[in-house]
């Protein structure tokens, strides 16, 4: 097989290391299924990417989303990262300041501002759907929300290309000192097809205006350090209910720091109520693959 480019790179992060890793392998023409899922486990990354030539006039390129363990329909961060290598490669160029990404999800686009070290991507996310509002005797969330303190809005089951449990807690400070259940998430997640249970607080920093932390439970039991999907999620969550912070839609938050990372995701809520889900990306490593 011949070496192709591969990048490794740290997304929704103004430095290396704050934010969520992504591998993403350029000119993946002539690999198959199980090609991409072997070298998705090989890396070990939260996701790892793979770039096609667009199917259509229309798109900038086609990709295709692994996790060590199975193929991604849609995730925030790989489709952010994945948007900065192709910029970065010189493989396809904004039209109107917009990348449009083809993939199992659909035609998505990407919104491009600035250049250089300041640019942020943004992707425009599937449209979200609530699929259930829980009351207090639902089990499953009554036992991975037990002994915290909630928030003013109920929890609820969101699908917005990826499925979470959104809970909003009383503060912070709670949210940051909580130690998961992660045997009561994974029934959670399990129970109800869903990636596990998001938590947020509303934050008085100047800097960001919600603090998220999401909890895995469907295929192992992790804390994401940054997800665009479950934000996005959570942003539609919050626009049906008249809760969202900031101005005009726009909002920061702040993820990860529990796991030793620090990001920052910034989210807009635009007048079509699309949710448009994004932030800065640092190249960690540039060089070659040979598979």
């Amino acid at each position: 097989m011949p070496d192709r480019r591969y990048l490794q790179l740290d997304v929704f992060a103004d430095r290396p290391g704050a934010g969520n890793p992504l591998g993403v392998v350029l000119d993946a023409d002539g690999l198959d299924d199980a090609d991409m899922q072997a070298i998705a486990r090989w890396t070990r990354l939260p996701e790892t990417t793979f770039v096609f030539p667009a199917p259509t006039p229309d798109a900038s390129y086609r990709i295709r989303i692994f996790s060590p363990r199975r193929e991604v329909p849609f995730a925030g961060h790989p489709s952010v990262g994945t948007a900065h290598a192709v910029l970065q490669a010189g493989l396809a160029t904004p039209r109107d300041g917009l990348l449009v990404q083809a993939g199992i999800a659909g035609d998505l686009p990407l919104r491009v501002q600035g250049e250089g070290a300041s640019r942020t991507i943004a992707v425009r996310t599937p449209r979200a759907h609530i699929v259930e509002v829980a009351g207090a005797d639902h089990p499953q969330v009554r036992d991975a929300l037990a002994g915290l303190s909630t928030g003013p809005l109920p929890p609820a089951l969101v699908d917005g290309g990826r499925r979470w449990w959104l809970a909003e807690l009383a503060s912070e400070a709670a949210l940051r000192g909580v130690t998961p259940d992660w045997p009561a998430i994974e029934r959670l997640a399990h129970a109800t097809d869903s990636m596990g249970l998001c938590a947020f607080a509303r934050s008085d920093s100047g800097d960001y205006a919600l603090a998220v932390r999401a909890w895995v439970g469907q295929t192992a039991c992790f804390e994401d350090a940054a997800s665009g999907a479950a934000n996005a999620t959570l942003a539609a969550w919050l626009a049906s209910r008249d809760a969202l912070p900031g101005v005009d839609g726009r909002y920061r938050i702040s993820q990860g720091r529990e796991v030793g990372f620090d990001a920052i995701i910034e989210l807009q809520v635009d007048a079509a109520g699309d949710v448009w889900s994004g932030g800065r990306v640092q190249t960690v490593i540039d060089g070659t693959l040979r598979w």
